[in-house]
């Protein structure tokens, strides 16, 4: 797989959302302020490879996910797609490679036209980009699209609303109208957060199975067992930064920076005699519009040091980590140290 060019690659990625001055602030020269969502963001994603995008909220995720889709103008940055630059595109010139990177929302109910049954949902995208040929072509993309997310047979729900699905066939659905487009990449935004629990492992196969069949997916998920258990790789953020990435196992087996560190020590143990001290990090997550000088994660880390508040680490591999593997942490010896 790492022979293989990457299909979607993001190099230096900022956003940032500008903060209104109003008519006192516009009055008084107030200084423009503006949220730093995403700083300075690189990743990629091959064909037949799931990328798991981990965080607390509000770390920056879906801002990443919607400038990925061009949802949202990055102030800098490239979003290299097969090898052209979406950044500089406009909406004409990105119509066309819209169909070939989908999305599925967090909520399935609300991705979902309550008018609408289901097989109107699901070939309206056809409608929109003007494929699938005839009535009766469209169709049967359609029951096929059904079939892969496991809705089978597709006549069972072809004439149901949403409101008469449960939560997990809602979001087959919604599945199902992205990959009726067949996309090259699938972005999954918390596919299962709102899903039960019963349900959820039904979904993430689902998904897991489109991935084995060449589709690349880049999942934006807060819960580190299902990103080792599903995903290739994973890339740890926070606060608009990736500060850990490499091959799942290793990023799980042998974390390197401690917020890594601290997700992975709340995660339930299978095993209920392999007890760990859950580790609680201390303070709240800073304003985004006021990022903290030097390491962003410094002022709750439990093994901050002074020079970690005046220097910003780069993403680099440690010593102690193997190859591909990356942190962002002043305390570990870097392989490219000596």
């Amino acid at each position: 797989m790492s022979a293989e060019p990457a299909l979607l690659e993001v190099e230096d990625l900022v956003v940032r959302y500008p903060i209104h001055r109003g008519l006192v602030g516009s009055a008084t020269r107030r200084p423009r302020r503006s949220v730093h969502a995403v700083e300075g963001v690189s990743l990629s994603l091959r064909r037949g490879e799931m990328l798991a995008l981990v965080g607390e909220s509000g770390c920056g995720k879906t801002t990443t996910a919607q400038a990925v889709l061009r949802l949202v103008d990055p102030v800098s940055g490239s979003i290299r797609f097969d090898g052209r630059n979406l950044v500089p595109l406009g909406a004409r010139e990105l119509r066309p490679l819209r169909r070939r990177i989908q999305v599925v929302y967090q909520d399935p109910y609300e991705s979902l036209d309550p008018r609408f049954r289901v097989r109107a949902a699901v070939e309206e995208p056809l409608l929109i980009h003007r494929l699938g040929g005839s009535k009766a072509e469209r169709a049967a993309r359609v029951r096929e699209a059904l079939v892969r997310v496991e809705l089978s047979p597709p006549e069972l729900y072809l004439d149901r609303y949403p409101h008469e699905l449960s939560g997990g066939q809602r979001q087959r659905v919604a599945i199902a109208a992205a990959l009726v487009l067949e996309p090259e990449v699938l972005v999954a935004d918390e596919p299962v957060s709102m899903l039960d629990v019963s349900v959820r492992a039904g979904v993430l196969n689902v998904l897991d199975g489109l991935r084995e069949q060449g589709l690349a997916i880049l999942m934006i998920t807060h819960d580190l067992s299902t990103a080792v258990r599903f995903a290739q790789r994973i890339a740890v953020m926070y606060l608009g930064r990736i500060v850990e990435e490499g091959p799942a196992a290793a990023v799980v087996g042998n974390p390197q920076h401690p917020y890594t560190k601290a997700l992975l020590s709340v995660v339930p143990r299978r095993d209920p005699r392999d007890r760990t001290r859950p580790q609680i990090l201390r303070g709240e997550t800073p304003d985004a519009v006021a990022i903290p000088s030097g390491c962003r994660f410094h002022p709750r880390c439990p093994v901050a040091i002074e020079r970690c508040s005046h220097e910003d680490p780069p993403l680099a591999q440690p010593t102690s980590a193997e190859e591909g593997h990356r942190a962002a942490c002043l305390l570990l010896p870097s392989a490219t140290d000596s």
